[in-house]
């Protein structure tokens, strides 16, 4: 992985784990993820007449449409899992994605990994894990319905990159005048493919009068949410343009340092001594990868 590659997934994880306390922190997560969608869709619309969607090759299309189910299945249940259980029992298991990552990305996309990779990879997962779950996790944690979600969370995750990493391969190999980066393009189209899967289960969960009434009060902070998670996203798939997706995932996880900052200064958390090992096994893992990629 390049530097200004690592650079933009170290943006990317700042902004992802602000996101994530604001979910947390808002109350309704349903609610507030479908939200979320709102304004997307409106600046989509804003932004087709510059865009021809001609250029957008088929297999594109195709991956789009997949990864938009799997990324409105994951807005589903990372909120019912944000809504039974912490963030520091939710958010590692959500984020293992590095963990399973390499298993797929390797047969399916003939991607190669270095031994010193991989022992990054390795790192960042234990670091993270040890960062949010610590030592006194037990088993019974993991059976509850937060862990349920977030390990369906997790399953989305691992499908949506692999789907992600090949439509933006597409992109990228096309023709592109339009002035929308293909990066921006691609996210804008992701939330109004999810958001058709997404909006239904809301509905059928919350019910249109519960939504109407929630919905109204959280549309501002959601919208800054949007616009933060937009950002965010963008950025990874910028890198997923020319760097391994196994290396881009892995490296994300410095969200796990951003997030326990965060979490001590908006979420009144205090960390113990696992975490602050979790976070520096976190950042060696993350040199590893920057330095043997």
């Amino acid at each position: 992985m390049s530097g200004p590659e690592f650079a933009l997934v170290l943006c990317s994880a700042l902004l992802h784990a602000w996101w994530s306390v604001a979910i947390k922190s808002s109350g309704d997560p349903l609610v507030f993820n479908l939200m979320q969608e709102v304004a997307p869709l409106g600046v989509a619309l804003a932004l087709l007449p510059l865009l021809d969607l001609g250029q957008v090759p088929t297999a594109a299309w195709r991956l789009l449409c997949v990864s938009g189910v799997a990324h409105g299945l994951y807005f589903y249940w990372m909120s019912r899992a944000y809504e039974h259980g912490d963030l520091t029992l939710v958010y590692p298991i959500a984020r293992s994605t590095p963990a399973f990552m390499p298993l797929v990305a390797i047969p399916l996309l003939g991607e190669s990994i270095s031994l010193g990779g991989a022992l990054g990879i390795a790192t960042v997962v234990a670091g993270m894990w040890l960062v949010y779950a610590g030592p006194g996790l037990g088993r019974a944690a993991f059976a509850s319905p937060a862990a349920r979600y977030a390990s369906l969370t997790l399953a989305a995750t691992v499908a949506y990159s692999l789907l992600d990493k090949g439509a933006m391969g597409e992109l990228a190999a096309a023709p592109w005048t339009s002035p929308v980066p293909r990066a921006a393009f691609y996210c804008l189209a992701l939330s109004a493919a999810s958001a058709v899967v997404f909006a239904p289960l809301v509905i059928a969960t919350r019910g249109l009068r519960a939504l109407r009434a929630t919905g109204r009060g959280v549309l501002a902070p959601a919208t800054a949410a949007a616009a933060i998670s937009f950002a965010s996203y963008a950025l990874v798939l910028k890198a997923l343009e020319t760097a391994p997706v196994s290396y881009v995932v892995a490296a994300r996880q410095t969200s796990v340092l951003f997030a326990l900052a965060l979490g001590v200064a908006r979420l009144r958390e205090s960390p113990g001594r696992s975490r602050v090992i979790g976070a520096a096994a976190t950042v060696l893992g993350v040199a590893l990868i920057a330095l043997f990629s």
